[in-house]
């Protein structure tokens, strides 16, 4: 005798039902069931279409529509219980949809299958959750501007292989790292506009043999085209990979921004001062201030790069179409999305609240010789082939190494023994001001290019702001 089939969509061709370890290891629902909005709304949509092209009647989906959104209310409100024992969100939903109202439930799942279900439910979420971090993104944009904007004149040092090099405006400093983050915004928009081609209506693999309108369903569901290949549709998470690699790269440009905030913060720079709500103290030192959130901002960009590999991983070896694999593709994603759009907050709640201390920076700028380059300049300028005239400020700065002088304490008679070709205006070449000024050439650190700059990001930011606006999420 055959025994009663489990309780599963596939139960009619099974004769015995998962463990609990099986139900366990083989369930997404503590994963997906975030995707609960996104699975009503592709639901709501696909009964609409079922019954506009008669596959459904009226009545039916107007029942399957009902009970959907009153699911959706009460998850919502918090009011909604997921059954643990349900393998994912989709089934979840069904279930309870179809105990809520009975056979009209059953009927949803026609013309469609989990396949391209989980893959329209995923593209919506990379769609919604791009526009959410891309509105991030232009916050830390404008407090970056905000900050070279209301600090024009600050000269600080700039380096290479972390040695001191050639001083540069703070402003400067601060637009590179916008510009970073305008490039960042670029690759999350990119991964919106990959997200934005509907899957339902592929079903498992090879299409359906009702009379769907998928053009329908796109319509509704705000998508700009359908997917052309239904094997396509059903395997591909390239759109996935796109956002992952993008919140990836953005984590990598802000543990940079934090690693410099970290070294910043201390005594020996003391550029700037960390607000005590963006820091942390000792357990056993009492006179600590830690600027832990930068370093944790640094630490979790591991975890987002490891993101990114787990989802390159599950995807690399995978035949057509669609796989159980596939089911891993969520939580990499969720995580790096999540923890991105936590530390571009973080970012922005530490750079809006901290300090400048123009004092520290400018006397950062007066060592390490940065003027040297300069020196070199005006020689060459005056007819010394540079290579010699390198060697001639070369043989200077290690003079006044020696003798603990800096490039700004030399006297014309120490230039004058060094080449004949110093003139009575060389002492002007090393005064620090006037060294950042000389820098004006188009994206230069002189303040006229820096302002140029600074108009260009604003309205580069505007521009990314109206996109946002246009597909309805604000700038925050």
């Amino acid at each position: 005798m055959v025994a009663d089939a489990p309780k599963t969509p596939w139960g009619g061709r099974f004769e015995a039902t998962p463990g609990a370890f099986q139900q366990r290891f083989g369930a997404s629902l503590p994963v997906d069931k975030r995707l609960y909005a996104e699975d009503i709304a592709g639901s709501v949509a696909h009964a609409r279409m079922l019954a506009a092209q008669s596959v459904i009647s009226e009545a039916d989906a107007r029942a399957i529509e009902d009970g959907l959104l009153g699911i959706l209310r009460d998850i919502d409100a918090g009011a909604f219980v997921f059954d643990e024992a349900d393998e994912d969100v989709h089934m979840a939903i069904e279930a309870e949809l179809t105990r809520r109202i009975g056979d009209a439930g059953k009927r949803l799942h026609t013309a469609r299958s989990r396949n391209d279900q989980v893959a329209t439910d995923t593209r919506l979420h990379s769609k919604r959750a791009s526009l959410e971090v891309a509105a991030r993104i232009n916050g830390l944009r404008s407090t970056l501007l905000n900050l070279a904007a209301d600090h024009p004149d600050v000269v600080m040092p700039g380096y290479t292989h972390l040695q001191k090099a050639q001083p540069v405006l703070f402003a400067h400093h601060m637009l590179a790292y916008s510009w970073m983050l305008t490039r960042d915004f670029a690759r999350v928009r990119h991964a919106h506009e990959a997200a934005d081609t509907l899957p339902l209506g592929s079903a498992a693999l090879a299409g359906t043999t009702f009379p769907i309108d998928r053009g329908m369903v796109a319509h509704e569901l705000g998508f700009s085209a359908v997917s052309p290949n239904s094997l396509d549709a059903v395997s591909d998470r390239d759109f996935l990979v796109d956002l992952t690699y993008a919140c990836t790269l953005g984590m990598v440009h802000l543990s940079r921004l934090a690693e410099e905030l970290v070294l910043w913060s201390t005594e020996e720079f003391g550029f700037i001062t960390l607000d005590d709500a963006w820091s942390t103290g000792s357990s056993i030192m009492p006179q600590k201030k830690n600027p832990d959130f930068a370093e944790l901002v640094r630490g979790k960009t591991g975890r987002v790069v490891g993101d990114l590999t787990a989802l390159l991983v599950t995807l690399k070896g995978l035949p057509l179409a669609y796989n159980k694999d596939m089911q891993e593709d969520k939580e990499p994603a969720f995580d790096a999305i999540d923890t991105y759009a936590d530390s571009l907050e973080a970012m922005a709640g530490m750079l809006s609240t901290m300090r400048v201390n123009p004092e520290r920076m400018r006397l950062g700028a007066l060592g390490g010789f940065m003027a040297a380059t300069d020196l070199a300049d005006y020689l060459a300028a005056h007819g010394v082939p540079f290579r010699e005239a390198h060697e001639i400020v070369g043989r200077l700065v290690l003079t006044c190494e020696r003798e603990g002088r800096v490039l700004q304490e030399l006297t014309l008679e120490d230039l004058a023994a060094a080449s004949p070709a110093f003139g009575s205006d060389a002492l002007n070449t090393v005064d620090i001001e006037a060294v950042v000024a000389r820098r004006d050439t188009a994206g230069g650190t002189a303040p006229s290019r820096v302002a140029e700059q600074l108009t260009a990001a604003r309205e580069a930011l505007g521009r990314d702001g109206e996109w946002l606006e246009g597909h309805g999420a604000a700038d925050e």
